[in-house]
C-alpha cells in the first residue's frame, strides 16, 4: 500500500487487522491532498477547532481553538489561515509550530450534522497575512498561522454527538480569573 496517503504503521496495522480493502475504499473516496469547496464552506463555517502541534522531540499538544463564524480564512484550496488570538501567555503551539512544522486541524460541525473534517498540513507563522480577515476586531490577534493543507478527510458522524449552544460571545482578550476559570483544577 505505498502508494496510498498515511504511515508505514497505519498501513502495517490495516494488514494485521484485515482493514487493507476498506482502508483503500476510504482513501479513494475520502481522502483529499487539497480542500474541496464543500471542504471551504465547511472550514468557514465553524467556530472551533481542535488544534494538534507537537515539538521537535514530539512532545505532543492539543487545544481548542475557538472565535467567531468565519475566523478561519481558507486562501484558496491549498491554503488557510487562523488568528492566534492572546491566550494565556505559553504559547505551547506557536513554539511547537517553532520546532516542528506539522500541525493537525479537526474541525467538527456539533450543531447540525455531527461530521469532522480533518486537515494536516505544514503550518507557519506570521504577523500578518494577505487575505486572512480577523472577525474579532480590535487588538486579540497576536499572529496568524497559515497551513498548507497535505491531506483533508472526513471524520463520520456515526459516534459524534450533536449539541447545542445558547449563545456564544466571549469575553475576548480578558484577564479576568472568574471568565477564564484559571484556578478551576488547582488543589493548592
Amino acid at each position: 500500500m505505498d502508494d496510498l496517503p498515511g504511515s508505514d504503521g497505519e498501513h502495517a496495522e490495516q494488514v494485521e487487522l484485515g482493514s487493507r480493502e476498506r482502508a483503500r475504499s476510504f482513501y479513494d473516496e475520502s481522502h483529499y491532498d487539497h480542500l474541496t469547496s464543500r471542504m471551504r464552506s465547511f472550514v468557514e463555517a465553524r467556530i472551533m477547532f481542535f488544534l494538534s502541534t507537537a515539538d521537535s522531540d514530539g512532545h505532543t499538544d492539543c487545544s481548542p481553538r475557538i472565535g467567531p463564524e468565519g475566523f478561519v480564512t481558507v486562501l484558496d484550496e491549498e491554503t488557510l489561515a487562523y488568528p492566534e488570538y492572546r491566550g494565556n501567555g505559553v504559547h505551547a503551539s506557536l513554539g511547537n509550530i517553532r520546532e516542528n512544522p506539522h500541525a493537525s486541524l479537526l474541525f467538527v460541525d456539533w450543531w447540525e450534522t455531527g461530521v469532522g473534517l480533518h486537515v494536516n498540513g505544514r503550518a507557519t507563522v506570521h504577523d500578518d497575512l494577505d487575505g486572512a480577515v480577523d472577525p474579532t476586531g480590535g487588538d486579540r490577534r497576536k499572529r496568524w498561522v497559515e497551513l498548507a493543507v497535505d491531506e483533508a478527510y472526513i471524520q463520520c458522524a456515526k459516534h459524534m454527538p450533536t449539541l447545542s449552544i445558547e449563545e456564544f460571545d466571549p469575553p475576548w482578550g480578558t484577564d479576568d480569573d472568574d471568565a477564564k476559570r484559571s484556578g478551576f483544577f488547582d488543589v493548592r
